[in-house]
């Protein structure tokens, strides 16, 4: 049985802060990534819930800014 290794993740909007993006642009970029790529949802005691990613999300993440930044141009 394979168990989930994540001992963090890192919210949207930390991400956004940490790699100077907008965190609207960033949700947008990421709205087709799955679990498996390393993001999840994070939800508290209201009904919205909050991206977040681990180590390897966000490596996919900057994957995906960088396609979206080559597309741009």
């Amino acid at each position: 049985m394979q168990r989930n290794k994540v001992a963090w993740v890192k919210t949207i909007d930390r991400v956004a802060a940490e790699l100077g993006e907008d965190a609207d642009w960033l949700a947008d970029i990421a709205n087709d990534m799955e679990p498996e790529d390393g993001l999840i949802w994070v939800y508290g005691t209201g009904d919205e819930g909050a991206m977040a990613f681990s180590d390897e999300g966000i490596d996919a993440l900057q994957e995906l800014i960088a396609i979206h930044r080559d597309t741009e141009n």
